[in-house]
């Protein structure tokens, strides 16, 4: 605590006065403190001031339970709650040091600890009590004894002290440097310089210690080298108090006036993530203390010296109505402490006081404390009660008579049988919420359970525990379980099995054969890939979502663009949407549909998924809507009526969006007519429970002419009325979206119910007899159809669960009804072909995708989707000309019956999302995709940092004569920064296996010029700007400091990740060779998919099969004489160093024309480094690319 900037009366209480066995009563005594206080014939009080007895604590509140005198008339200086047991200890300005016991506050010890100087801090230890004074360190037993008594220098001044572990301990004041002691030597071990001096209050977290400094300067140092990392300029005056907790930083002090220093009432608060400010709070007290106490939210107590307490959010707003007063004896507050439980706070005032608020009637100071140890009574010899309660009692304490009869004890092995206890699953919530630190899991105890007992379970719960017998302990599921053979493997949540490769080694054509692309699972929010999948493969949609280019840095249409984009160039390796996912995640409105899931919540299944997916689908489609709305391109429509785009409308509103009459008829008659559109349809279920048939389509025509009574204003009457309101359509969409909305019981039974009824119509309906014993032969059921039937079933399994129609026929009658039907292939022989029937308002709608929401417990669930793949997919992909079924789970791909894809078994699978779309819908648009990425995206842009300027300027853009051409090199190296930690598990045999990667996000990229004149110059070095939380900036191999990133402090050339990828992706399509080392696995983080003929990575061109790949630093030592990467990475010396590599394999294998005398480069290589370790050594002078003559040329031009 600093005391600069307190009440100058404080002064007057000089150390004389407080001798060791001055008996005599302070002069600064307040008389009131006399009443009731009795006194022995010296005049010392013998007795601490009494309390009422019964004292009402509301639960969870603060307020007073007791207070005591710990010295009369002497403030109190420092006040700590013991760690290990149940005690406050209290210091006096008068060196004299008071415990007190339990929540009663009942007097344990009372010592003088200096004759002449204050205690200023107290910690608590395992043995004892540490007591800091002015230059005096004091280790005490709880009851007096003094362990040892360590003296300073006399010019020292300490006001502070911080035990980093068990066994040392730092020591800080007001001179320049702070003291490392070990208590176990006692001595000084080390000595750090200070560079602000006066430290006056230290804290820790497990990244950094913090030193708070008289000069109103917090200082952020390494917990091993103790130098600075980071410092905050917080207060002009002088630093009060500040804590830390979690990422957060709350200071308190005062600022400097023209009349000296004045308490401020905005407490600083700062990001340690962001290492930066975020937004002062004020608050309505003069802080003086302040602490965080993180219950259920982090909340923060702020104290003020006159009594006044407040508690508020440390980024929320404070509330007069959150104050509370402390009543003190003395007219000031002199400290403040809070328990380890935070059950209990304590406040010291300046006439000797201590108070004690609480939130419980019996609160704890510690979540665990030991026994306190206490003074022996007097022993009275007799016999020791015996106690049957205790299950150690030895009961050869009680005399037994001799007998001759069988005990109980000799009960024979052959009647008992022994039961193992088998070991419960682990507690879900304590798997949600564990922190992994390397292979070890932390998380906060649920405390569903009393300590270190679990209940016994036996016979009544074997079964509970039966179905876990083979489930491992990890929120990953195994190949095979018993409680899923329910759900088809196929269907099942599909996991990638990482290894220290990452996922070089997975085998993804184990689970997709096709030529098809996958998306990958593990980016938060990836429950939407079967819906990516579902818009990729209508036509229409893929084309003019390509077509779209704009401004704007978070645009979803931009982004899934871009991944069609690598969906058409992958030949069956997956894909990932992170970039789309990213940009999902910044739009409000998204947020605020509760679509963004967080990583836990998605873990466990939390989220009813079929509910998220079609509040995803109408928000998608929403969305794309309004993005493509003001770059519509009006020749992408070259249908009959001309062009859409006068009426403002886009390409997704023209292929989405069904024109609708809203009518509302009041009971007085008056009708009021509306215009308005709606991208899909929700299904609304017939009331009724009754098994009668209910086809499709009859449902389909309810929820599409949908109406209802409700109360509405009506105009003529003018008050709220009755009112039925109706829907017509006005035009109907070429693709419609249906979303079923089963989302209880109720829809759930009324699915199958109708599956039921059909599958009895059907069988019917071929001649059949439904029996529950009757087994049908493959044969037999060939039999039942006739000749000129409407559908032959080659298995009767093809109609059960079937209600969804594969295609469905909607005619716009002249009276704005609607009829809507079932349409099957044999319809087409009676009514005609569908396109001659468009002619007369009548469409037939094909079902092409169908998402489904899987059930399984134990995964939490997932999504899918059948999709009815066309035959342009095809044939680029495959070069034939066919339709198929195709399931999308996830990285898996495979082949179905078309049957399967309308089959909805209710217990595992539940229709969530349906897609029909037009007959003959291709012919209508214009499918030829134009690359929008114009040549201008390389030329010179500003960058968004405020602070760059052209000094700090580390490339050359490229010039309209330099652009590249077909074969050109270009130099790239990518630098990342960590956004999610990995998650890993141990195994039982002591092997790590990764769960989940660490989510990486590209923060730097670089391209240099690998051919001409200016050959290693760069022409991008792009510092991408990012909103999301970084973890870890990775410096060391990134060379990325915090800052570096941020637009506003930064001096990089700073871009959006948009304007940067745009520049690649134009590089990629002109038909440029990329040089690098390592660039899978920048070209995944960035989210680009490469032809593999436009790639030459150096880890490959020096590596030898089945060996290990070799490092761009020790290849640019053996083969270059370079010696580059020494303290960090930097992204234009990889680049230009991988230039010359491949430079100088070119030399070595002639142009690839001699292989047999590279292998024996290849095999000297391997040789040297096995026999250094891989290792490069030390640099005498170190050269390095940014050396050589090349970069003089920068710096020229």
């Amino acid at each position: 605590m600093n005391f600069e900037g307190l009440d100058p009366g404080l002064a007057e209480y000089a150390p004389a006065m407080h001798s060791a066995l001055d008996p005599v009563l302070d002069a600064h005594l307040n008389p009131s403190l006399l009443q009731n206080v009795e006194l022995d014939p010296e005049g010392v009080a013998l007795e601490a001031l009494p309390v009422q007895e019964s004292v009402h604590i509301m639960e969870g509140v603060y307020s007073e339970l007791h207070s005591v005198v710990a010295e009369v008339g002497v403030p109190v200086s420092v006040s700590h709650f013991d760690l290990h047991e149940e005690m406050l200890w209290v210091g006096s300005h008068g060196g004299h040091a008071t415990s007190f016991f339990g929540p009663a506050l009942e007097r344990y010890s009372s010592f003088q600890v200096n004759g002449s100087d204050d205690i200023r801090q107290i910690q608590s230890l395992e043995n004892g009590i540490l007591f800091l004074t002015k230059n005096n360190l004091k280790y005490m037993a709880r009851g007096g004894l003094i362990i040892f008594d360590y003296l300073l220098d006399e010019s020292e001044d300490m006001h502070s002290l911080l035990l980093t572990d068990n066994s040392t301990l730092l020591v800080g004041g007001l001179q320049n440097h702070i003291l490392e002691i070990d208590l176990n030597t006692v001595q000084e071990t080390q000595k750090y310089a200070v560079e602000t001096p006066g430290v006056t209050i230290m804290r820790q977290t497990n990244r950094f210690f913090f030193c708070g400094h008289t000069s109103g300067k917090v200082s952020l140092r390494d917990l091993r080298s103790f130098k600075v990392e980071h410092e905050f300029d917080a207060f002009s005056g002088s630093l009060s108090d500040f804590d830390v907790h979690g990422n957060l930083l709350a200071a308190c002090g005062f600022s400097s006036r023209l009349t000296g220093l004045a308490c401020d009432r905005f407490l600083k608060v700062y990001d340690l993530r962001m290492m930066r400010a975020i937004t002062p709070l004020q608050v309505h007290v003069d802080p003086a203390f302040l602490r965080f106490i993180p219950t259920y939210t982090s909340r923060l107590a702020i104290i003020s010296q006159s009594g006044q307490c407040q508690f508020c959010e440390p980024t929320g707003l404070a509330n007069p109505a959150d104050i509370f007063h402390v009543n003190p004896v003395g007219p000031l507050l002199m400290t403040f402490d809070v328990s380890a439980s935070k059950q209990a706070l304590a406040f010291g005032d300046s006439e000797g006081c201590v108070h004690l608020w609480t939130d419980s009637p019996e609160p704890s100071f510690n979540p665990y404390s030991r026994e306190t140890e206490f003074a022996l009574p007097c022993l009275v010899d007799s016999l020791p009660p015996l106690d049957w309660s205790q299950d150690l009692l030895p009961l050869s304490l009680i005399p037994v008579p001799l007998t001759t009869d069988t005990l109980l004890s000799d009960w024979p092995a052959a009647n008992s049988a022994p039961a193992p206890r088998r070991a419960p699953p682990v507690d879900a919530e304590i798997l949600r919420t564990m922190k992994k630190v390397g292979f070890i899991g932390y998380a906060p105890n649920p405390r569903t359970r009393l300590r270190n007992q679990i209940p016994y379970r036996l016979k009544e719960s074997d079964s509970e525990f039966d179905s876990f017998s083979q489930v491992t302990e990890s929120p990953i599921g195994r190949e095979e379980e018993l409680h899923l053979h329910m759900v088809s493997k196929k269907y099942r949540k599909v996991t990638i099995k990482y290894s220290k490769l990452g996922l070089e080694d997975f085998d993804f054509k184990h689970y997709n054969k096709t030529l098809f692309a996958g998306l990958e699972p593990h980016i938060p929010n990836a429950y939407c890939n079967c819906m990516i999948q579902v818009l990729y493969f209508l036509e229409p949609v893929r084309c003019l979502i390509q077509n779209h280019l704009c401004q704007k840095e978070f645009c979803l249409a931009c982004e899934l663009g871009f991944l069609f984009h690598m969906l058409d160039l992958s030949r069956g390796d997956p894909c990932q949407g992170s970039n789309f996912l990213r940009a999902f995640r910044t739009i409000p409105e998204a947020s605020a549909l509760g679509l963004i899931l967080a990583d836990s919540d998605e873990a466990s299944g939390k989220g009813n998924l079929a509910r998220l997916i079609q509040r995803w689908n109408r928000f998608i489609l929403t969305q794309l809507h309004q993005d493509m709305q003001e770059l519509e391109v009006p020749q992408a429509y070259r249908g009959a009526g001309g062009s859409f785009c006068s009426s403002g409308d886009s390409v997704i509103g023209q292929l989405f969006s069904c024109e609708m009459e809203n009518c509302s008829l009041c009971r007085c008659g008056s009708e009021t007519v509306r215009a308005s559109s709606t991208l899909l349809f929700t299904l609304s279920y017939p009331e009724d429970k009754t098994g009668k048939n209910c086809d499709f389509a009859q449902v389909l025509k309810r929820s599409i002419c949908l109406e209802q009574n409700t109360q509405a204003w009506c105009d003529n009457c003018e008050k709220y009325q009755p009112t039925i309101q109706t829907r017509n359509i006005r035009h109907l969409p070429d693709i419609l979206v249906i979303n079923c909305e089963v989302n209880s019981l109720k829809e759930a039974d009324f699915w199958r119910m109708q599956a039921e009824v059909a599958f009895k119509m059907a069988i019917k309906k071929h001649g059949g007899e439904i029996s529950k014993n009757k087994e049908f032969a493959l044969a037999d059921w060939k039999e039942l159809g006739s000749p000129e039937g409407v559908l032959m079933c080659s298995s009767i399994e093809e109609l059960k669960n079937v209600w969804l129609p594969f295609s469905i026929r909607m005619k716009m009658t002249k009276n704005k009804g609607l009829d809507v039907c079932n349409w099957t292939d044999g319809d087409e022989i009676q009514w005609g072909p569908a396109r001659a029937e468009e002619e007369h308002g009548v469409f037939v709608y094909d079902l092409m995708a169908t998402v489904v929401h899987i059930l399984d417990s134990r995964t939490g669930g997932s999504l899918v989707a059948h999709i009815k793949v066309g035959e342009t997919y095809h044939q680029r992909k495959e070069g034939v000309t066919h339709q198929q079924w195709y399931l999308f789970n996830d990285f898996l791909i495979e082949p179905i019956d078309k049957h399967e894809a309308v089959q909805f078994d209710m217990n595992w699978k539940v229709p969530a999302i349906l897609y029909y779309v037009k007959r003959n819908l291709n012919s209508k648009y214009n499918l030829n995709i134009k690359n929008p990425i114009e040549a201008s995206v390389l030329l010179a842009e500003a960058s968004l940092a405020r602070k760059q300027r052209k000094t700090h300027t580390t490339f050359i853009p490229l010039m309209l004569s330099e652009m590249p051409q077909v074969g050109d090199l270009v130099g790239l190296d990518a630098e990342f920064v960590t956004l999610n930690e990995e998650e890993a598990e141990l195994r039982s045999d002591g092997t790590k296996s990764t769960i989940k990667p660490s989510q990486m996000s590209v923060a730097r990229i670089t391209c240099v010029r690998g051919q001409g004149p200016n050959e290693g110059i760069p022409f991008i070095d792009d510092y991408i700007s990012t909103q999301e939380q970084v973890v870890d900036y990775l410096t060391q191999y990134s060379g990325i400091k915090p800052g570096d990133l941020d637009a506003k402090i930064s001096s990089k050339h700073l871009t959006t990740l948009k304007s940067t990828y745009l520049k690649l992706r134009f590089l990629i399509d002109i038909g440029v060779k990329f040089v690098g080392h390592g660039l899978q696995k920048d070209f995944r983080v960035i989210n680009l998919m490469v032809p593999k003929d436009q790639v030459l990575d150096t880890v490959y061109l020096f590596h030898m099969p089945r060996k290990r790949m070799i490092s761009l630093r020790f290849l640019a030592w053996y083969f270059l004489d370079l010696k580059i990467q020494g303290e960090t990475h930097d992204s234009i010396e990889d680049a230009r160093t991988a230039l010359q590599l491949y430079r100088k394999y070119l030399e070595l294998s002639k142009n690839g024309t001699e292989p047999e005398s590279f292998h024996k480069v290849l095999k000297g290589l391997y040789e040297k480094g096995r026999k250094m370790d891989w290792k490069v050594p030390e640099p005498e002078g170190q050269t390095s690319p940014k050396n050589a003559a090349v970069f003089s040329s920068v710096l020229a031009l």
